[in-house]
């Protein structure tokens, strides 16, 4: 018998232009990290996100917030609340600079940031004497934060925002593109997310002369002089010319690929409406997400004792790829001298979220199979 292939959780999902900006690459050799289609992509992403930010195409978008981070000056012994729900590279770039995270958790609507956690986290802080320079939400699986609240926040505090929109390129919160809010965002184009680049990402700041240092710092930071001359210190961070190439290919279907995954959002909310126990995450009044995942959670004591875990190695035993919710940074190892701030919202949802196959890529026949894998588990 033949093993079925497998159906991953967000796999990468091609367009068709893609090939045609890498051969224009190739034919005019610009392989190097510089070219025309770095600057195509920055302008295609500048036009989606609304014309008013500026961009730096980048390695990663773990380099977009390490570049955010040094472009606000933020030195050892300063503080950067982040929230604790989220993958570690939201995270890992505050140690970079040898600032102290420190983390809050998420509140049960979205899953994000919570307002009522962060300003806790505030006043104890400035209470204890410790400089926080900035606070990075995440819009996590594609779902806005609550934007209006933390930016109040931010304001009254006067503390900088860097928004982790890596996984929420085309969500809207008031119709307004997750990216654009704080003084700089970062976005990834990592092979799993909603377009890709293979590997990369951007940094989004609100003025040109943020984006034209970010740009500067990622490409060694290399004075204007004939000779190689260095007065900082700099980073290979620059996204190549060819990756940048499949990205212009992949912001032509960006629009489909994220009303695909909010079609597969409604197959598994449709399918669950009936199923006790089991609930997704869902949308505010004023978001709109670009599902790039689909996360559930499930209450086993509904469930007659069917848990994530179960549900996951089963899916797992029939070629399905699922996976658990993030595992909060203030319970992982590395983390766990950090300060936190909040409840069990976050812990929760580790414990009991999977996040299904979410692809824009997913058929019928995908579908067919996840379903009858659910029938067994939950019919």
């Amino acid at each position: 018998m033949s093993v079925p292939t497998k159906i991953w959780l967000s796999s990468p999902h091609m367009g068709g232009t893609e090939q045609k900006y890498v051969k224009e690459a190739f034919d005019t050799n610009w392989v190097a990290p510089l070219g025309p289609n770095v600057n195509g992509f920055e302008e295609d992403l500048k036009t989606y996100l609304g014309n008013k930010v500026f961009i730096s195409a980048l390695s990663s978008g773990t380099a977009a917030l390490h570049l955010a981070f040094i472009l606000l000056g933020i030195q050892p012994g300063d503080e950067i609340i982040c929230q604790s729900m989220t993958f570690s590279a939201s995270a890992n770039p505050i140690t970079y600079v040898g600032a102290t995270p420190v983390f809050v958790d998420s509140e049960p609507d979205t899953w994000c940031m919570c307002p009522i956690a962060l300003e806790t986290a505030i006043k104890d802080r400035l209470a204890k004497g410790k400089q926080v320079k900035a606070i990075v939400p995440v819009h996590l699986y594609g779902m806005p934060a609550k934007m209006d609240e933390l930016m109040r926040i931010a304001q009254a505090y006067n503390i900088a925002i860097v928004e982790d929109a890596a996984e929420a390129l085309g969500s809207t919160y008031k119709n307004q593109q997750c990216g654009t809010f704080g003084t700089m965002a970062c976005l990834s184009f990592n092979g799993n997310k909603i377009i890709t680049t293979s590997g990369g990402g951007a940094l989004v700041a609100q003025n040109d002369d943020l984006a034209q240092k970010a740009t500067f710092l990622a490409t060694q930071a290399r004075d204007n002089a004939p000779h190689y001359q260095h007065s900082h210190i700099g980073y290979n961070y620059r996204m190549s010319n060819i990756v940048a190439g499949i990205g212009r290919g992949q912001m032509e279907v960006l629009d489909q690929w994220i009303a695909k995954r909010r079609a597969n959002f409604d197959r598994y909310a449709a399918y669950f409406a009936t199923i006790e126990g089991v609930t997704l995450q869902q949308e505010l009044p004023e978001n709109k997400s670009n599902r790039w995942l689909t996360a559930i959670v499930i209450d086993p004591a509904k469930t007659k004792g069917l848990d994530r875990e179960a549900l996951r190695e089963k899916l797992l035993e029939h070629q399905i790829e699922s996976r658990p919710l993030w595992k909060p940074m203030h319970l992982q190892p590395i983390f766990e001298q950090a300060p936190y701030y909040g409840g069990h919202v976050g812990e929760d949802l580790f414990t009991h979220g999977l996040c299904l196959p979410s692809g824009s890529n997913l058929t019928d026949i995908d579908f067919e199979r996840i379903f009858n894998v659910f029938d067994t588990c939950f019919k």
